[in-house]
């Protein structure tokens, strides 16, 4: 096991490329095997996440060459996949699993999706009730909340003469994972899908779609997807580049803001406008950030450098439809918020309870590990900024985004910070304490324990 330990130090300086966004790093590779003939992909993260996914493709018949950032991927087509030979393991992803379902409902031969502990406690209902009202054989398992579905999920193949039908569903939360999975699915069924948001969740899936020839259109928090109006029902290879993952370069963002002196960019980065809530945010602290536009990336990705400088930072309060444009940097942006004087509240991000942790619970615990005020909400919280920091020893609860949320801190909480079980950030962000150090941050990796 590792951990992160860290110390204040001087200002952070100096030019960055975060690794490749997993969001659509995921995509990408589930597209290339869906695709026909080989298909290049660049800039991918290196993360266990991006893997879980090419290893699920490859047990079903694709080829992947991967190194150094690179697919190749030598596709099968949309009705190319055969049963794999086992379980398919999707590790710590969600999104491995969520897509997944959505492509294995409408297949001919069964499955069954695992994870690791995790994963098994992440709810999968507004995944699987949707797709058996299409005609779906899916289901979880029983779990800590009644009537729940809960990995593992088990796929039954449609039998000669089933085919998914047409589905038009308003989703209770925005949530780029379901509206995925049943585009997905819509994929081979015999109507169009039809989706409504509360509010419009990231649409990585619906750009790839559009940008390979897939009949779908947009109206806002809606889409549609018909494939009666697919002359070609084929998707061609293609060439992307992923661009750097906002969600990582939230951390970079965040902590240049709060160490004085700071000045930092970061370069390659996808501001995707469904993704960029956290920025939004920023500008309501009034925080020191620039954003430079640089053209397009996979997917008709939009791609800018991010320019920011340390600076004083007033609190603000965030919820709504800005949540579910940022909703993965809610707890970096929490660690932030310590450095803003006055009340910061946090609202509507409930979904924050069932993700890798109780992001709600855990992050408000460790603030106040950190010497912070923090209360915690039923869907939020709120942070009493401006006071000093001292160091901490916490527990990052297997949750990356926790345990670099605490590296943050860290560099700017007086004495020395541990941060215990950081494996996990290796799902997301591998080469994450190097990378600090490349601009001046004073932070470790160490084996503990029998690793040591």
């Amino acid at each position: 096991m590792k951990r992160f330990r860290v110390r204040p130090g001087g200002p952070l300086r100096g030019i960055a490329r975060v690794p490749g966004d997993k969001s659509i790093g995921h995509r990408a590779l589930l597209f290339g095997a869906l695709a026909e003939g080989r298909s290049l992909v660049r800039g991918l993260s290196g993360g266990l996440d991006n893997a879980s996914t090419a290893t699920a493709m490859q047990k079903m018949g694709a080829r992947y060459e991967i190194a150094n950032g690179v697919a190749r991927i030598d596709g099968v087509g949309l009705d190319g996949l055969r049963m794999p030979d086992g379980a398919i393991d999707c590790g710590n992803s969600g999104t491995t699993m969520r897509l997944l379902a959505g492509v294995l409902a409408a297949q001919k031969f069964g499955t069954r999706l695992i994870g690791d502990a995790s994963l098994t406690r992440r709810p999968m209902r507004r995944v699987v009730e949707p797709l058996r009202a299409r005609g779906a054989h899916i289901a979880g398992v029983r779990g800590a909340k009644e009537g729940e579905h809960y990995p593992p999920l088990s796929v039954a193949p449609l039998i000669e003469g089933e085919r998914l039908s047409a589905l038009e569903v308003r989703t209770e939360v925005a949530s780029a994972q379901v509206k995925s999975a049943l585009l997905l699915s819509g994929l081979w069924a015999d109507g169009p899908t039809a989706i409504a948001e509360p509010t419009l969740s990231r649409d990585h899936t619906e750009r790839m779609l559009v940008a390979l020839g897939a009949p779908l259109e947009a109206f806002g928090a809606m889409c549609v997807l018909d494939p009666s109006r697919w002359e070609t029902r084929r998707f061609p290879a293609f060439e992307w580049t992923v661009p750097g993952d906002i969600s990582s370069a939230a951390f970079l963002v965040a902590a240049a803001a709060m160490v004085p002196g700071s000045e930092i960019e970061i370069e390659g980065v996808g501001v995707n406008p469904t993704r960029t809530g956290f920025l939004d945010a920023l500008r309501g602290m009034r925080a020191h950030t620039e954003t430079v536009p640089r053209g397009d990336a996979a997917g008709n990705e939009p791609v800018a450098t991010l320019h920011v400088l340390h600076g004083s930072l007033a609190p603000t309060r965030i919820g709504g439809e800005m949540i579910a444009r940022m909703i993965d940097e809610v707890p970096v942006f929490a660690a932030l918020a310590t450095a803003a004087h006055g009340r910061t509240e946090v609202r509507d991000a409930e979904e924050l309870r069932v993700k890798e942790s109780d992001r709600i619970a855990t992050m408000a615990e460790v603030l106040r590990a950190f010497g912070g005020d923090a209360v915690e909400l039923q869907d939020g919280l709120t942070i009493h900024g401006g006071r000093g920091l001292r160091a901490a020893h916490v527990e990052s609860r297997g949750d990356h985004r926790i345990a670099m949320s605490a590296v943050v801190l860290g560099l700017v909480a007086e004495g020395e910070t541990l941060v215990d079980d950081v494996d996990c950030v290796d799902t997301s962000f591998p080469g994450f304490a190097a990378l600090l150090r490349s601009l001046g941050a004073d932070v470790r990796e160490e084996l503990v324990g029998s690793d040591a």
